[in-house]
Formats: C-alpha cells, sequence, structure tokens
C-alpha cells in the first residue's frame, strides 16, 4: 500500500522534494501546497497532483507531508500537522528556536507521529560512508563556504548552512556539549551573521571546529576527522573521501618507530611516508541524499519500529547547540 504524500511549499527546494516523492514506488504524490497557488499549480502540473492554497485542505487525505517553507512558519505547520496524525519531514532547522522545538518534539511523542528533519547533509554518501567506518573521533575540522545563496535570508548562516556540519558532528561525538566559543559577523544584513566559527568541546574530550561563511568565491564543503583509528580527509562537495592509519604489520614502519624511541634518526627526505602508513580511498555509494532521507522517512511512517535518518530528538540537539553559538555570537558582538 503506497503512502500518500504531500508537499508544503512550492519553492526550489519543494520542487526537489515533489520530484523524489514522485519518483518513489512507496509514495503516491497527492498535492503541492502553496500560498502563491500559481506555484503550486506549476509544480501539481508536472506531476498530475493537486495544487492546494491551504494546509488545512489537505487533513485527512494525505499520510505524510514534507514542509519546506521558511523557518518562521515550521512550528504551526508541523503542530497543525501531528495533531491530526500525519506524519512530518520538516526541513532544517526544525523550527525558529528550541523552545518551538522541544514543543514539535514532544507534540510527536504524545501522539505517536513519526516527526524527521530534514538535515540532507546526513544523507550525502560521504557521510554515510563515514557513519560505517564506526570510528571515535577526537578532534573534527569541518569547513563549509559559498557565494550568497539569496534564499533563506530570515535566518543566518548558522541556522542557515553550519546546522548541517553541527548535525553531523553530534551524531559523530555522541556525546553532551560541554561548552562552546564562537565568532560571526553580518556584512550583508547586520542582524543576520553571514560568517561564523565555533569551537564546540564535548563532554567525552572531542573537539570540533566549525567554519561557514556564505560570503565565499568558491563553494567548499570538506571535515576532516581525527581519531585513534584513522585520519579522515572528506569533501561532501566532490563526494570523495580519503583514510590514513597506521600499517601495524609494517616491518619497516615498526623498525623506524623502534629507531626513533632508541635515540636514533633517519633520514625524513629520503624516506617514503606512502609506503609506512596505510593509505586508501573511501568507498562511497553514490546515491541521492534527499531521496534517501525521504526513503528513510517514509520507511519509519511504514513501521513504526524503525526511525528516520534523523530524527525530530536529533534535529532539536543540532539546533540547541546552534542556539549556543548564536548566544556566543551575541556576547562578542563586534561594534
Amino acid at each position: 500500500m503506497k503512502i500518500r504524500t504531500a508537499v508544503i511549499g512550492a519553492g526550489k527546494m519543494g520542487a526537489i522534494h515533489a520530484k523524489v516523492y514522485n519518483s518513489l514506488p512507496q509514495s503516491e504524490l497527492a498535492a503541492v501546497v502553496d500560498t502563491d497557488v500559481s506555484k503550486a499549480k506549476k509544480l501539481a502540473r508536472k506531476y498530475r497532483c493537486d495544487a492546494l492554497a491551504e494546509c488545512s485542505e489537505l487533513l485527512g487525505k494525505v499520510d505524510a507531508v514534507t514542509i519546506s517553507t521558511p523557518t518562521i512558519s515550521h512550528y504551526e505547520l508541523a503542530k497543525l500537522f501531528i495533531e491530526n496524525g500525519i506524519a512530518v519531514m520538516i526541513e532544517k532547522p526544525l523550527a525558529s528556536d528550541a523552545g518551538q522545538g522541544r514543543e514539535i518534539v514532544e507534540l510527536a511523542k504524545n501522539r505517536g507521529v513519526v516527526a524527521a528533519v530534514g538535515h540532507s547533509e546526513r544523507c550525502n554518501p560521504v557521510v554515510q560512508a563515514l557513519k560505517r567506518l564506526e570510528i571515535s573521533p577526537r578532534f573534527i575540522e569541518s569547513t563549509r563556504i559559498s557565494p550568497y545563496p539569496f534564499r533563506s535570508t530570515d535566518i543566518g548562516v548558522v541556522l542557515d548552512v553550519m546546522i548541517h556540519d553541527i548535525d553531523i558532528i553530534l551524531s559523530l561525538a555522541a556525546s553532551k556539549v560541554e561548552r562552546v566559543e564562537a565568532v560571526g559577523i553580518g556584512v550583508i544584513d547586520p542582524d543576520k551573521e553571514d560568517i561564523c566559527n565555533a569551537r564546540i568541546v564535548f563532554e567525552n574530550g572531542c573537539i570540533a571546529n566549525v567554519t561557514a561563511s556564505r560570503l565565499a568565491l568558491k563553494t567548499e564543503r570538506k571535515v576532516r576527522v581525527f581519531s585513534r583509528q584513522a585520519y579522515l580527509s572528506l569533501d561532501y562537495f566532490g563526494k570523495t573521501g580519503t583514510i590514513i592509519k597506521a600499517d601495524t604489520d609494517n616491518i619497516e614502519l615498526i623498525n623506524k618507530i623502534r629507531q626513533l624511541k632508541n635515540g636514533g634518526t633517519f633520514d625524513l627526505l629520503r624516506t617514503d611516508w606512502t609506503k609506512l602508513v596505510h593509505y586508501e580511498k573511501l568507498q562511497i555509494d553514490d546515491k541521492e541524499p534527499l531521496r534517501l532521507e525521504q526513503e528513510s522517512f517514509l520507511e519509519a511512517v511504514a513501521d513504526k519500529g524503525l526511525t528516520p535518518e534523523v530524527s525530530a530528538e536529533q534535529g532539536l540537539a543540532a539546533l540547541e547547540c546552534a542556539e549556543m553559538i548564536l548566544a556566543c555570537i551575541k556576547k562578542h558582538k563586534w561594534d
């Protein structure tokens, strides 16, 4: 039996969500909703579904919706659908603030309704490959920069793009945040930070350094992970990654370490470092992140024993950490 789905918001992201829903065998795209009915109709014609102006018209007609609207509207829309037993996938961030996010989480829990958050970068093939390695990071360095997108102008760079990395880092660190330090500045709009750097310290000792900017001349989305198991260098945008770790069976490496411990030296210039360590390309399955995200969501809708890729609880944790960063920026605001 197919799950009846709908997309709220006919903008760029809404159009992508509609396309994926329409292509999934377990989904029946029933409608597109937008206050701008002409936008909704244009998208609905493409996928042969209904075009609606009011979300209330969906009640009793669908099983699950994706909310792809400005952040300020997430809370009220999520509340409407959850109270009527309809599962929700909410584009990141979960809500305008953590208070609203907590209400969404509690409401979904009390009503037994699936609530997921669209942190699609968690579904990036690189992140999925990283998850399979089951490493325990000690230090994470993340960079996400791009030209100004001329969208999401109601929020700053932290809630717009850095929150992707916050979510990934929280899942990797697997620990509570102890404290954050951050600095950010608004250039396009003085009240909305366009550049931010944050340092997140976790209770288990892991430390993350995160940089985000929407004023760069190029697009770059990279992360480096230091752990006892390996050093990893990953490129989300290029969908590539490398793993470097000590080759404990390498006799030459063992002898050189023993030589150093005994006070000896060797010629670094004549040493081929690549032969002393294990170096490999990360095996990556090139699957569309949004497709994986929606498949996971619909699987959880069909089977309540499963959880979506990013649950509302995890989306709330990312939002709470983002608010700690924003509070730090405000505290150290430049004149």
